[in-house]
């Protein structure tokens, strides 16, 4: 019966996930100069943001957020802020060899809380997902759809997203990608790290719609 409402959702959230942002090139970053365990659990951490946006659409907290200017701007100044200190951190990127990536795996593998909160972190302080979830929690999705089925939606969200992101982690930890990035992998960072600084420079600009 939900069916057709599902497979709109879930194409939704495919072109939304699908577009580079914050999440993707934290996820890269990690992966690149950590390693795919640590890419991995940053992957994880975004997907487990989902259920934080998705809890608080069906409390509809999101609502309150969205329509209150004072609560939207403190969550956007946090998440932006947070954006910026990690654009900042990878601008310090120096030259890695290729044994220092060994390294970086071997301390990654310790890391995962680290990882993990990254990723949560990332996605979770994002006002731009809260606007995104609202929206499809209040517009692509019937009101009337039993609660119990939207949280399901919910789910699949996030399994989705951490899977998605779990494949980029595959993708960008590969040995040959980072033996190539060994070499310029300091000028990555700082690439990285200018893209995250935009990213939260253009969300602290950010208006309710």
């Amino acid at each position: 019966m939900y069916w057709m409402e599902f497979f709109t959702v879930a194409l939704v959230h495919l072109l939304a996930v699908a577009s580079p942002g914050p999440d993707f090139a934290v996820v890269v970053r990690e992966s690149v100069t950590r390693g795919r365990h640590s890419g991995c659990w940053t992957a994880i951490g975004v997907g487990s943001g989902i259920l934080l946006h998705v809890g608080y659409s069906l409390l509809g907290i999101g609502l309150i957020v969205s329509q209150s200017i004072v609560l939207f701007n403190l969550f956007k100044w946090l998440a932006a802020g947070y954006l910026l200190y990690l654009g900042v951190q990878a601008l310090r990127a120096r030259p890695v060899a290729v044994g220092d990536l060994t390294r970086a795996d071997s301390a990654a593998a310790q890391s995962r809380r680290r990882a993990f909160t990254v990723g949560f972190i990332t996605n979770g302080l994002n006002p731009k997902a809260t606007l995104f979830f609202l929206s499809l929690f209040t517009v692509v999705i019937d009101p009337h759809t039993p609660l119990a089925v939207q949280a399901g939606y919910g789910v699949y969200l996030a399994f989705a997203t951490g899977l998605w992101f779990c494949l980029v982690a595959w993708l960008f930890s590969r040995e040959r990608v980072r033996a190539g990035f060994a070499r310029l992998g300091h000028w990555f960072d700082r690439i990285t790290g200018a893209v995250l600084i935009g990213l939260g420079i253009r969300l602290a600009a950010t208006e309710i719609a």
